[in-house]
């Protein structure tokens, strides 16, 4: 008698997006963002050539202050490369059309894995860990909301799968993103982040820090080797040592991390 199993699921790649703010919102413009939301996205996907894929995406759902939705993964590459700009773009020409309303700001996770068409399953947590993370929160408070509207974490599967197998398009480099260990909760795997324009040699280190302590989050590489130019220098006063089976870079003074 031959073994029975079951099949695993078809790879879905992962798009999630949250609205900075969203609670101090009256009830009106939480109803106005709402629907801004997919709107913004099926705009800045249609710029990206992903229209398409959209169109035939799974389990999406708004998720009240935001929307998640599953692709094939062969639109991987232009969701890394074009689809962050375009989505800045669209809210730019947003806050142009509505001067007079608080401008709107979008963190972005993409992941992929096997998901069934409900989506339930690990990649979708993990997605939405990704989207909880610190650090990404941290960026778009920081920042003027009229000049960044858009912070963007891809998972590291998806970092390895778009860059390594040379798909990626345009003038997307991998050096646009920046490696961070994401901590949620008991959720702790490596990422990167990424704002569309932005050149991370110029980046405050401390933006990656919750607090003082040796509990600040170190920059990782979780992928062995990577491409030079994805690497931020460290700055002044900030060193960087590599350790454990996964090369793992962190922060002078703080102890060394092994993923396993």
């Amino acid at each position: 008698m031959l073994p029975s199993w079951e099949p695993l699921w078809p790879y879905r790649a992962v798009l999630a997006v949250d609205a900075r703010n969203f609670g101090t919102l009256t009830s009106r413009d939480m109803q106005r963002v709402n629907v801004d939301i997919p709107q913004l996205l099926a705009q800045a996907l249609s710029t990206s050539n992903v229209s398409a894929h959209w169109e035939r995406r799974v389990f999406g759902q708004h998720t009240g202050d935001g929307y998640v939705a599953g692709v094939e993964p062969e639109a991987l590459p232009a969701l890394v490369a074009y689809f962050p700009g375009a989505l800045r773009d669209e809210l730019a020409n947003r806050r142009a059309e509505r001067p007079h309303e608080t401008p709107l700001q979008l963190r972005v996770s993409i992941h992929v894995g096997p998901l069934p068409a409900s989506g339930l399953g690990e990649p979708m947590v993990h997605t939405h860990r990704l989207l909880d993370d610190e650090a990404l929160r941290e960026l778009l408070a920081r920042a003027n909301p009229a000049i960044t509207s858009t912070a963007v974490i891809i998972s590291q599967r998806v970092y390895e799968d778009v860059f390594q197998s040379g798909c990626i398009g345009g003038d997307a480099l991998a050096g646009q993103f920046v490696p961070h260990l994401v901590k949620v909760k008991t959720f702790q795997r490596p990422a990167w982040l990424h704002i569309p324009g932005f050149d991370w040699r110029l980046a405050d280190p401390a933006v990656f820090e919750r607090g003082n302590g040796p509990e600040s989050d170190p920059l990782i590489d979780g992928a062995g080797e990577r491409p030079p130019q994805s690497a931020p220098p460290g700055s002044a006063g900030v060193a960087f040592t590599q350790s454990g089976r996964k090369n793992v870079q962190v922060r002078g003074g703080i102890e060394r991390l092994e993923i396993r």
